[in-house]
């Protein structure tokens, strides 16, 4: 019995180790992160402006200030 039990526990290493880590499983569809993502260069993306369109908030702003100006000296 001790030898089947330890044929068997023998037998179940030995394919959890053959099957590895599945990174892309079939049944959900999803993909998995690689077991070396720690090993790889991270990418650096710069900030951006606050408000991307920063000529045409320029020109609203002028545009708002030419026209407050003109209502205080009327």
């Amino acid at each position: 019995m001790k030898a089947r039990n330890g044929l068997l526990l023998l037998a179940s290493l030995g394919l959890a180790l053959l099957s590895g880590c599945q990174t892309w499983p079939m049944d959900a569809g999803i993909t998995l992160p690689s077991p070396y993502y720690l090993r790889h260069s991270p990418q650096y993306f710069p900030p951006s402006e606050p408000y991307p369109l920063s000529k045409e908030l320029r020109s609203l702003e002028e545009a708002n200030k030419k026209y407050f100006d003109e209502q205080r000296q009327q």
